[in-house]
């Protein structure tokens, strides 16, 4: 769900009007890289290696699924940073950000039963991070069998390894974004009527399978995280976003939806794992803001020119229906999907008050300061390159 609105938005400058994207390290906006809270984050982060051998059973105690994602990775982080030691999950990319002593690797597959139960032993808490997200057609049988049977077979190896409590990273998409009244919350699940999204009905039969392990005894939190802003890879994800405002894209909608720091989404993922709560699901959403907004914030920060043109409906119309023609005549997977562009023309706002009455103690960083902070991260990242 976080990269479709920079894919939709950015494919109008690469496949319409054709601008020179700009490939020179821009000067960050001033003060943020002398900030404590800057500083503060430096220290923790480093690079890694990779323990080859698994710990004996009963020395860690906590497991990380997708822990070279952005979740995954900026979790891993928050527990270590807490004494923890950590047996991190990962399919293709290793973690190389992080260097601890507490940190252990496997590689293994989420589809791969065995290897599942190998990485589960002497653990006591897990947290699913590892998903596909994807908006194309042609991805979505991949897509449902990673984010539906992947996720069974992680409650399934959890129970078998007696696992005290697991969180599992879902999506407001699995709440059936797409609403005429009021604000979408907790309550609400997927139906064919109130989702565009293929993705959102993966992860919604996904938290089903997190039910059926409640019902068979293990205890579980799911969390419902809206567009998760931070700094993951450059071309991927919600990272996304930055790179296209920073390569001095001219075009934004109105779309309105919900966006989250992932510092805070693993904050509140241990803050659950670490309480009573079981069996609650929670959106988890900083605040409600148009794409309109993000780009310009992005854009002072990176000392871009603003966005100035308005994508229209017609337009955004006009694009995903020729390049579904593009698809199917190439083969190539299509930059815009008809889910992507309604979902980026979308007015969609989220109620975050169910996971602040849970946690009275957790406060949301704001958006302001998040991508102040995470544009501070990405230029840094591009000045060492």
């Amino acid at each position: 769900m976080a990269a479709l609105p920079a894919i939709f938005l950015r494919y109008f400058c690469t496949e319409f009007f054709n601008p020179r994207f700009s490939t020179v390290k821009s000067k960050l906006n001033p003060g943020y890289l002398s900030t404590p809270e800057w500083q503060q984050y430096q220290t923790s982060f480093r690079m890694t290696q990779v323990n080859e051998n698994l710990s004996s059973a009963g020395d860690c105690t906590v497991l990380v699924t997708g822990g070279s994602g952005l979740v995954g990775k900026e979790l891993i982080r928050q527990l270590i940073n807490k004494g923890k030691k950590v047996r991190a999950v990962f399919n293709k990319n290793t973690i190389s950000e992080i260097n601890s002593h507490l940190l252990e690797q496997v590689h293994c597959n989420i589809l791969d039963v065995e290897g599942l139960a190998f990485a589960m032993n002497g653990i006591q808490q897990v947290y699913h991070c590892a998903a596909i997200v994807s908006f194309n057609p042609a991805r979505q049988k991949e897509m449902f069998k990673v984010n539906i049977e992947g996720t069974a077979n992680v409650v399934n190896a959890a129970l078998d390894a007696g696992v005290q409590k697991i969180v599992y990273v879902s999506s407001v998409a699995a709440l059936g974004r797409l609403r005429d009244n009021g604000a979408v919350n907790e309550k609400l699940n997927w139906t064919e009527k109130t989702s565009n999204s293929s993705y959102g009905r993966s992860k919604y039969m996904g938290e089903l399978e997190v039910w059926r392990g409640v019902a068979e005894g293990l205890d579980a939190v799911v969390v419902n995280p809206v567009i998760i802003l931070g700094d993951g890879g450059w071309e991927a994800g919600s990272t996304q976003i930055f790179k296209t405002v920073y390569d001095g894209f001219p075009w934004y909608t109105d779309g309105v939806t919900g966006f989250v720091d992932v510092r805070d989404v693993a904050k509140s993922m241990i803050a659950l794992m670490e309480s009573k709560v079981c069996n609650e699901r929670f959106i988890v959403s900083a605040a409600n803001r148009s794409y309109k907004d993000i780009f310009h914030l992005i854009a002072t920060a990176f000392n871009k020119k603003l966005a100035h043109k308005k994508v229209t409906p017609l337009l955004a119309k006009i694009v995903w229906r020729w390049e579904a023609l593009k698809s199917l005549l190439s083969g190539n997977e299509p930059l815009v999907t008809k889910e992507t562009s309604a979902t980026a023309m979308a007015k969609v706002y989220f109620d975050n008050t169910k996971l602040l009455q849970f946690l009275p103690a957790f406060k949301y960083k704001t958006i302001e300061d998040t991508i102040a902070f995470t544009c501070a991260r990405l230029q840094q990242k591009l000045n060492t390159h």
